[in-house]
């Protein structure tokens, strides 16, 4: 039974083991990536629902829905609500496309370590180039895969955050 809880675990060492430190960094950057994107996930479901409501009643208090300070105002409350919507998912725009570049960092480093090792035995045998090239493939699909699981986040969440917008503005009527 232990054996079968701790596989994810033991998989996911076996790859930094064969990827190197540039595949640790892809795991760091996955968990951050991944920790943003259950953050956001709570703030719209729950933490999104109060601000706006607080900020609507708030708007709906105000005697005065006309004039220009007014608009200034509702402005003012739309934009707040707008940068709280928008807060950690520029880092989860960051952290998508930087998963492969480190792919590709841990590649580099692996064709390094065979191009080293060809020089060392002065030949180019089969032997002598396999030793770098399983590090350069598992650094490359795990930079590609982390990538492709945080391309669904930062479309949701931008397209929400527009929505969203859209929607507030709708219901701080004049």
């Amino acid at each position: 039974m232990l054996d079968i809880l701790f596989a994810p675990f033991e998989a996911v060492s076996d790859l930094v083991a064969a990827g190197g430190v540039a595949v640790e960094w892809i795991f760091i950057a996955c968990l951050l990536m991944w920790t943003i994107t259950f953050e956001r996930y709570h703030y719209f479901k729950q933490v999104l629902p109060r601000d706006a409501a607080t900020m609507l009643a708030q708007w709906q208090a105000r005697q005065d829905k006309a004039s220009w300070t007014a608009r200034q105002i509702r402005r003012a409350m739309i934009s707040r609500l707008n940068v709280a919507m928008n807060a950690n998912v520029g880092v989860l725009r960051v952290l998508v496309p930087l998963c492969p570049l480190l792919g590709l960092l841990g590649t580099v480093t692996g064709m390094l370590e065979v191009f080293d090792s060809m020089a060392a035995r002065g030949s180019a045998d089969a032997r002598t180039m396999a030793s770098g090239v399983p590090q350069a493939m598992v650094c490359t699909m795990t930079g590609l895969a982390v990538s492709i699981t945080g391309l669904y986040p930062v479309f949701h969440f931008t397209s929400r955050v527009r929505v969203e917008t859209e929607l507030l503005a709708d219901k701080f009527a004049y």
